[in-house]
């Protein structure tokens, strides 16, 4: 069995997934919304999700150990050097 690992950019509004095969290659590359990100890890088989330590990503690690996979939260510290560019986060509307 191949191993999966599955990188995760939690944001307001879309989520990035980058996910890689076990040489750390990415193969995938996703933008979900809120409500497509459960329901893609449902049809995804077990792997390792790595993800920013926040706030929510203790709240969607546990939602993704209950389906199964393994969830690993990294500092702010380690995750800086993997940004290549800005953020994507759309600017929220001036009212």
């Amino acid at each position: 069995m191949e191993t999966r690992i599955v990188a995760v950019d939690i944001a307001k509004l879309v989520f990035e997934v980058a996910i890689a095969d076990s040489s750390w290659r990415i193969v995938e590359r996703h933008r979900l919304s809120r409500a497509k990100f459960t329901t893609f890890f449902v049809g995804q088989p077990p792997c390792r999700v790595v993800m920013e330590a926040c706030g929510t990503s203790h709240f969607w690690g546990q939602k993704l150990m209950q389906e199964g996979h393994a969830v690993t939260l990294l500092p702010a510290q380690y995750v800086r050097a993997y940004v290549r560019r800005n953020k994507t986060i759309a600017p929220m509307p001036v009212r």
